[in-house]
């Protein structure tokens, strides 16, 4: 039995890496989606390859996001589940960001996902039950070490905000986020592998299976925080992260 049947589902970064994994999965598991994204031509051709619907966002600007988030329930009867999966990311350390690149970071990754979550709330009041699973990252949990300053800023401030969400929604509407290791998306591809094309290796040492994530890895970790099967599960920041640290 499909595992999100009747269920009406809302993602961001839907045309890509994650995002997109997520989309496609939830779909071929009966849920009705609205694939968000930036990229509105990349976004329509996801939602027709799943028979969704596609809607154009700017995740870092109030009026878009409500705007989208609006068209969104408009198109689907309604939400009972939020995936927050739009992110850009930023390997600099502190010397070498600027002030404006710090920012946007958190504009897009941390801010986004609150003003995805706050237009999307008043509609996942009116479900019955609702999920949001919001993206976080591992090195949110335990970075790696020197750089990524504004990046690991953003994640680690979406996992908090996540279990404030958590307590304050519950019990109608669970809150959990994800925690991703490295994925083989088009974003991490230009440090992910080296010259010659191989994961580079001083990355696959950092983790116990050796190898990076593909999005539908985690896009199965976001169905499980999604789906009925883990209805005693609220607050949590899951690693799906190939054992690089156990946290």
């Amino acid at each position: 039995m499909a595992r999100l049947a009747g269920r009406r589902i809302l993602v961001t970064g839907g045309a890509s890496g994650i995002g997109r994994a997520t989309a496609v999965l939830f779909a071929s598991e009966g849920a009705a989606v609205a694939v968000l994204d930036r990229a509105a031509d990349a976004a329509a051709l996801v939602a027709r390859e799943i028979g969704g619907h596609a809607v154009a966002v700017d995740v870092a600007d109030p009026a878009s996001v409500e705007a989208a988030v609006g068209g969104a329930a408009s198109a689907l009867g309604g939400l009972d589940g939020v995936v927050t999966a739009a992110g850009i990311l930023s390997s600099s350390g502190i010397a070498d960001t600027a002030p404006e690149a710090f920012a946007r970071t958190l504009a897009v990754n941390l801010t986004g996902t609150f003003l995805v979550v706050r237009a999307a709330l008043r509609f996942l009041q009116a479900a019955p039950a609702a999920t949001i699973v919001t993206i976080g990252s591992g090195v949110g949990l335990l970075p790696t070490g020197p750089g990524s300053i504004a990046y690991v800023a953003s994640k680690g401030g979406v996992i908090a905000m996540s279990k404030a969400m958590a307590a304050e929604l519950a019990p109608a509407i669970r809150v959990n986020v994800v925690c991703p290791g490295m994925v083989e998306t088009a974003m991490t591809e230009g440090f992910l592998r080296n010259a010659a094309g191989e994961v580079a290796p001083e990355l696959a040492a950092r983790y116990a299976l050796k190898r990076p994530a593909t999005p539908r890895e985690i896009a199965a970790a976001i169905l499980f925080l999604t789906a009925d099967d883990s209805s005693f599960v609220t607050g949590i920041a899951l690693p799906v992260d190939g054992g690089r640290t156990f946290h």
